[in-house]
């Protein structure tokens, strides 16, 4: 289990390391930050000045190197707008996220579980086909899409809640449920799939053929054995969360991280941009490191046999 674990937290660190290189290049590659923040108009002192005092004016890899440093020692920048630091810009927006992420993570759980099951159970059945067809509805759905149609007939048309901003709970309420409603799609269809592949398995039928209660049946055995692959969902949806977040929070004027990363990434704020993506790829790295070590202690053949 121990070389389970060190093998999958090397891969976890090896893809972190993927995603900050990544990121650094394509943001120093698409544009020149000091004609974004000083202007077209700016004189090529006050440029030259600026790319200097920001270390613009060193080779690619040189930069690389002294940001590879700056992560390894804490020190995640400043930001070019406002000369605050770049952890502090963010750290002041992850409540505000996670006002809705959270709600709306619990949305996920408690919808998309109990309509997984329920439609595996009852196979076939009016309520199945309900629960895939709004599956497949909320899955296919863009959130930003589900977002502007609330919008239009929560807020505009029956004016029942606040059509965007942070102005108490009432203002959560859309993007909570449109985060919720694309979660709660995919978890259900993932659930369901696992319900049917493990009640079609042999040692369901042995123990229903022998006189075991079905409800017994379904908790004790078909429940546990599905949960085991659902583990692995749960993990990516945090993921997904936080990169919905982006797209609702937009679409609802939320003053979250997602907001401050579209403002920033137009204001070519390079150093917001990463300390954000550095951020959510060690929050998404680190829930998959949890995911799997979790996956291995329920299913301990996968730990031995060094699989996922």
């Amino acid at each position: 289990m121990t070389r389970y674990i060190l093998t999958r937290t090397a891969r976890a660190l090896l893809t972190a390391l993927l995603v900050v290189t990544f990121a650094f290049f394509i943001l120093r590659l698409t544009g020149d930050p000091a004609l974004e923040i000083l202007g077209n108009e700016a004189s090529p002192q006050a440029l030259a000045a600026f790319r200097a005092s920001w270390g613009l004016d060193q080779p690619l890899w040189v930069q690389f190197v002294y940001y590879l440093h700056a992560i390894l020692t804490g020190d995640l920048g400043q930001s070019m707008r406002d000369g605050r630091a770049a952890l502090t810009v963010v750290t002041e927006r992850i409540p505000v996220t996670l006002a809705i992420t959270v709600p709306a993570l619990v949305i996920n759980l408690a919808i998309g579980i109990p309509a997984g099951i329920y439609a595996a159970l009852h196979r076939g059945s009016a309520i199945d086909r309900i629960v895939m067809i709004g599956a497949v509805a909320g899955f296919t759905v863009p959130s930003y899409v589900l977002g502007l149609v609330l919008v239009l007939v929560i807020s505009v048309w029956l004016k029942w809640l606040p059509s965007g901003g942070a102005h108490g709970w009432s203002s959560a309420v859309l993007p909570v449920v449109t985060l919720g409603i694309n979660g709660s799609a995919i978890l259900a269809r993932f659930v369901r799939s696992a319900m049917l592949e493990v009640l079609g398995q042999p040692y369901i039928r042995t123990a229903s053929a022998k006189g075991m209660p079905w409800r017994r049946v379904v908790h004790h055995h078909a429940v546990p054995n599905a949960a085991i692959p659902t583990i692995t969902i749960v993990g990516f949806m945090i993921g997904g969360l936080i990169s919905g977040a982006v797209i609702v929070e937009s679409v609802f004027s939320w003053p979250g991280i997602g907001q401050l990363l579209v403002v920033s990434v137009v204001a070519r704020d390079v150093s917001v941009v990463q300390c954000l993506l550095f951020l959510v790829t060690v929050t998404m790295v680190v829930s998959n490191i949890f995911v799997d070590i979790a996956y291995g202690l329920l299913d301990p053949r996968m730990a031995k046999e060094g699989n996922l």
